[in-house]
């Protein structure tokens, strides 16, 4: 990601005392260690993940043959070789997500945990708060790739249909093995939406909270605002935004502000966009808006389509209209 945070300061967070995230050089702690490891080991997967899934072209051609020509045998294995090394690719993405979930839960645990509040957690665990952007700058930058990527519903629905088909004449095909039944169904429901790994994420993050029930909800969602207010101050500040060597920099903060803002709202009962939220999202929006539209509607899109209560009745006018 190039020359991260050098400096992320918030120095007038409206509901809590200043915070300092070192984005670039933060180390793990002795504390912090067995964590830091744990989820150092998956996100060490996500660069290839994402060079899969950018470098993924699809089987059209085949499939579209193999459609036109339904009693051409030839054509249908051409097809069906092309699909299935495909559709393992994206069983190993689908199974990605679980580990980062995983990952995301011991990183909350972490971050939330008594005896410190959420701030002083973020001040004390700052390679855990590093590895927590790193995760939904991870998720954004999948969830863009893929809502741009017909191929990927249209290849595994093609794949699906040949082992419908071939079960229904009693054949049995050696990728079944690779993917059956119930993953296949599990990897449906998946790639059905349209940003899949921030709706593993928000699943997450909600079970996270019910599940916890001695631990306020305030500290989670404390945790998230925090964050995003900082990300927020690092890119309306030129001081703190001229650090930046890269544009890389910047798209990593607003992806992770983006991240945490839709984080929130589905775990806090009101969400992000109410007044009483502690998210300046008017000042976010604007922020998003302000940077060329060609880097930031991927991020737009996602603050539209996959929150909780941008439409409730609690969230004023201005904020949808910014949207629009």
């Amino acid at each position: 990601m190039g020359n991260l945070l050098k400096v992320l300061a918030c120095a007038e967070l409206e509901h809590g005392p200043i915070v300092f995230l070192d984005f670039e050089h933060a180390q793990p702690t002795e504390a912090e260690t067995a964590v830091w490891n744990q989820v150092s080991a998956v996100l060490e997967e996500a660069h290839g993940i994402l060079a899969e899934l950018q470098s993924y072209n699809g089987a059209g051609q085949e499939i579209r043959e193999a459609i036109q020509n339904p009693g051409d045998l030839a054509l249908q294995e051409k097809a069906w070789n092309a699909v299935c090394p495909l559709v393992a690719k994206l069983k190993r993405f689908y199974e990605f997500s679980l580990r980062l979930e995983n990952a995301l839960r011991s990183l909350l645990e972490a971050l939330t945990s008594p005896p410190y509040a959420p701030m002083q957690h973020l001040e004390r665990e700052q390679a855990l708060a590093k590895q927590f952007a790193e995760i939904l700058h991870f998720t954004l930058s999948f969830d863009e790739l893929k809502m741009t990527n017909p191929a990927i519903q249209n290849d595994f629905s093609y794949y699906r249909r040949t082992i419908s088909r071939n079960r229904l004449n009693n054949q049995q095909l050696d990728a079944e093995n690779e993917v059956n039944n119930e993953m296949a169904n599990r990897m449906s429901l998946f790639y059905a939406e349209a940003t899949p790994m921030l709706k593993t994420l928000s699943n997450a993050t909600t079970k996270f909270v019910s599940e916890n029930k001695t631990l306020p909800i305030e500290d989670t969602t404390d945790c998230l605002s925090t964050m995003a207010c900082v990300c927020r101050v690092m890119l309306e500040t030129p001081e703190y935004r001229c650090r930046f060597t890269n544009t890389d920099t910047m798209l990593f903060c607003m992806r992770v502000m983006v991240g945490v803002i839709i984080l929130y709202d589905h775990v806090h009962p009101v969400g992000a966009f109410a007044k009483t939220s502690k998210i300046d999202m008017k000042g976010c929006i604007k922020v998003l808006k302000e940077q060329p539209s060609n880097s930031v509607e991927g991020l737009l899109n996602a603050l539209r389509y996959t929150t909780r209560h941008l439409n409730d009745d609690s969230t004023s006018k201005q904020i949808r209209a910014l949207l629009q």
